[in-house]
């Protein structure tokens, strides 16, 4: 019974917190500092996704995959709730290191 309610409870908090991260006003409120999790949590999952810099070497030390150690982008699209705002989040080691928020018309 205690699992059930355990279930019950996980399943509401999970709710809760898709429906936060499909607040786009919460864009503006992403920080430096702030997880992957955290800004999931917050404004979901974004419209697009990039690597930067950075190689992964195999054991010969060739380069076989580019972008995978760097920074890591994510990008957020205008939304009725954001408009003209294309927001851009820099991750560097799974936390953000930069918010840039760029007015298109």
């Amino acid at each position: 019974m205690k699992n059930f309610q355990r279930l019950v409870l996980l399943s509401l908090f999970g709710a809760c917190a898709v429906v936060s991260a499909q607040d786009a006003r919460e864009r503006g409120f992403i920080r430096m500092g702030m997880t992957e999790g955290e800004v999931l949590a917050r404004v979901g999952k974004p419209d697009h996704e990039a690597w930067m810099g950075g190689r992964v070497r195999g054991r010969d030390g060739a380069a076989i995959v580019q972008g995978r150690d760097g920074d890591k982008t994510w990008t957020y699209l205008p939304h009725e709730q954001d408009p003209d705002t294309v927001t851009v989040i820099t991750f560097r080691a799974g936390a953000v290191v930069d918010v840039e928020r760029k007015i298109s018309r």
